[in-house]
């Protein structure tokens, strides 16, 4: 009788302990279970806990905090996605300080500005950008809690030339007004400061073109008009050179003209075929006389054949007028040019090339500039107004084409135009 009641206590004790471990022991292994897929963002395969109401709050529990993640997580993605699509759609360099200048946020806009090889966020600005004036700017923001603006100059290792910086520092203030940090934008100047240098040029090359004809005529008037009974021969003289510099003067307001019609947006060309031998021929027979001054040779080169071109006739003319007019000036007398039109590929290349006084290496690059003349005291020597290349390169791209040129010191020059072949 004992075993047996023994033996009823222990099935009952084991029937107790089986039915605790299951309501209070085994639950709690499947709770850390799903507290660390939560954590680790792991979805589980089910939230529901075994061993009654208790765990079985826990795991629906467990569920809400875990749906609750993921809608915070796609939040973030999204608002994450709409942060770098606006920093990826800027021009401008952006970048976000802390209140110790440290790097909170930057787009690839500065990262390049900067070349930045290995950008870190958190480290301080002064280790990653060495720049003690943009560091100096921000400082200040910082401790003033005011917008700073200033201008910086940063080297570009690309094109071994310096990027015009305007940089402009709004700090980042908290609700106590307790400066958070700033916010940092960089906008590229260079081209303007370029336009600006080119304008300020422009304006000192046309006062200086025009004041010394004009300087010239109103001295002779002066003579003529102090000196009324002025000898006919000296009379003549004075005429002579007054008549030179008003053309002088006409030349170059034709062509300040000419060039500000090609840079407008109202210019149109007046397109058709053009024959390349037709416009050639017609070229040498109106410079046949400036050609025999210094009895230059003109030889032309022609495939053999009708070449044509679609293109608008009067400006190819003036293209070709204002690189006939270079060679004839800086050749030698008794010197050759060659005129020659051929193909390259689908395109047609026009060139003029002189074995006259050529053009150093340093001048190629800008020779296209309005007014630039590599050689200053001969170029207003032989007269031009400086604007003839220029005229000639607005011309050639209207047309959709280019200009190229080619040169030595004593060895001539060769320009070439290389325009699309249309001659449909």
């Amino acid at each position: 009788m004992y075993w047996l009641i023994l033996g009823v206590l222990c099935a009952l004790f084991a029937v107790t302990a089986l039915i605790l471990w299951q309501k209070w022991a085994a639950p709690w292994s499947q709770i850390e279970q799903l507290v660390s897929q939560v954590a680790r963002g792991e979805p589980p395969s089910t939230f529901l806990i075994n061993g009654g109401a208790g765990p079985h709050r826990i795991g629906l529990a467990l569920e809400t905090i875990f749906a609750q993640r993921q809608e915070l997580e796609r939040q973030i993605a999204g608002r994450e996605s709409g942060t770098q699509t606006i920093l990826g759609a800027m021009q401008d360099g952006l970048l976000v300080v802390d209140a110790r200048s440290r790097i909170m946020l930057m787009n690839r806009p500065f990262e390049k500005l900067f070349e930045l090889r290995d950008p870190a966020v958190g480290v301080p600005l002064i280790e990653a950008v060495r720049h003690a004036t943009l560091d100096e700017l921000i400082v200040e923001t910082l401790r003033t809690g005011e917008v700073m603006r200033s201008e910086l100059s940063v080297a570009d290792s690309r094109t071994h030339s310096e990027r015009h910086i305007e940089v402009s520092a709004v700090p980042i203030k908290k609700a106590d007004d307790e400066m958070s940090g700033a916010v940092v934008l960089f906008h590229d100047i260079t081209e303007l400061k370029q336009l600006d240098q080119i304008r300020r040029e422009f304006v000192a090359n046309v006062s200086h073109e025009l004041r010394t004809p004009l300087s010239i005529l109103r001295g002779y008037i002066e003579v003529l008009l102090d000196e009324p009974e002025t000898p006919s021969e000296e009379l003549a003289r004075i005429l002579s050179i007054m008549e030179r510099h008003s053309k002088r003067l006409q030349r170059l307001v034709d062509d300040l003209l000419s060039l500000a019609q090609l840079e407008s947006s109202q210019a149109k060309l007046e397109l058709s075929v053009v024959r390349m031998d037709e416009l050639l021929n017609n070229l040498i027979r109106d410079w046949k006389e400036k050609l025999a001054a210094k009895n230059l040779k003109v030889i032309v080169d022609l495939p053999s054949g009708a070449l044509t071109l679609r293109a608008d006739g009067t400006r190819m003319e003036e293209v070709l007028h204002n690189l006939l007019d270079n060679a004839t000036k800086f050749s030698r007398e008794n010197g050759e040019i060659h005129l020659r039109a051929t193909r390259r590929g689908s395109d047609m290349v026009l060139s003029v090339a002189d074995d006259g006084l050529g053009i150093g290496k340093e001048h190629l690059p800008r020779i296209f500039e309005r007014f630039y003349r590599a050689d200053k005291a001969r170029s207003r020597e032989l007269g031009g107004t400086g604007l003839g290349l220029a005229i000639v390169k607005h011309i050639v791209q209207l047309h959709g084409g280019r200009v190229e040129a080619e040169s030595e010191l004593g060895h001539g020059t060769t320009i070439r135009v290389v325009l699309p072949g249309n001659d449909e």
